[in-house]
C-alpha cells in the first residue's frame, strides 16, 4: 500500500532541500575561511577579517529563517 502523505517513500528518506540553506553558515564561517584569512584591504574601517565574520553572523539568522520558511511552506513544521 502507498503512502500518500510521502508520495510512496518510508517517512525517514524524505527530501528536504530547503535544509541546504544551513549550509551557508558553515560555508561562510568554515569553508572559505583561509581564502579571506588577511588584513590588508580594510572594509567599512574593518579588517577583511572582521568584515567577513560579520558578513557570516549576520547571514546565519538569514538562512536559518529561509529554511524555516521553506519547511513551513511546504507544511514540515
Amino acid at each position: 500500500m502507498r503512502n500518500e502523505t510521502t508520495g510512496g517513500r518510508s517517512p525517514g528518506s524524505r527530501r528536504r532541500p530547503a535544509l541546504l540553506w544551513l549550509l551557508l553558515p558553515y560555508v561562510l564561517f568554515l569553508a572559505v575561511l583561509p581564502l579571506v584569512n588577511r588584513a590588508t584591504p580594510t572594509v567599512l574601517g574593518l579588517p577583511f577579517l572582521f568584515f567577513w565574520m560579520l558578513v557570516a553572523t549576520l547571514a546565519t539568522p538569514l538562512s536559518v529563517g529561509l529554511a524555516r520558511r521553506a519547511d513551513r511552506k511546504r507544511g514540515r513544521v
